[in-house]
């Protein structure tokens, strides 16, 4: 996987080995660490949401919150969650079927210095595999049109042409859990 270098540790010219991680934000300093890489990204950096990224999803209990370290660092995160019949999040309803189990994953933020390490890639796979293991028919998500070809790579597909969100452009996409 990219991002993974095999070294040997006796050449002290080669890189330390990457580590990444992913695992659910469930104590207190891992729900900060994943609430201050979202805040860093989406407020300080990328201006999309005046003071917080924080919405009525964050609250609910079946929301899943993930941090992605690198070498042992929190370096990025994900949250996940099932759709509920009546979200309006989806972009277009019409193209998922009422019955499929369709997941969302969202707020997918990796701090700058950490954005070749691998770590976005892990993050994805992880969404995507907990989705899975869940019962999860498929997944969507709204990506920053700069991100799509991560997304492609990673098998995902776009779904309908880019659509403006938060005042940038994004486009939906989805990936087959089944």
């Amino acid at each position: 996987m990219a991002g993974l270098l095999s070294h040997s540790s006796r050449d002290p010219e080669l890189p330390q080995q990457t580590r990444l991680e992913c695992r659910r934000a469930i104590t207190p300093d891992d729900l900060d660490a994943h609430f201050a890489i979202r805040r860093a990204i989406f407020v300080d950096e990328q201006a999309l949401f005046a003071n917080n990224d924080r919405d009525t999803v964050d609250d609910r209990a079946a929301v899943e919150h993930v941090v992605g370290f690198v070498n042992g660092k929190a370096a990025g995160t994900v949250r996940l969650y099932r759709l509920m019949a009546n979200d309006t999040s989806l972009a277009r309803p019409q193209e998922h079927p009422t019955d499929a189990d369709v997941w969302k994953g969202d707020r997918l933020a990796v701090y700058p210095d950490e954005r070749n390490s691998g770590i976005a890639s892990k993050l994805i796979r992880h969404a995507v595999t907990r989705a899975s293991e869940l019962g999860g028919d498929r997944m969507i998500a709204l990506i920053q049109v700069q991100n799509v070809p991560i997304f492609r790579h990673l098998g995902w597909v776009e779904d309908g042409p880019p659509a403006l969100y938060v005042g940038q452009a994004h486009q939906q996409m989805s990936i087959g859990l089944r």
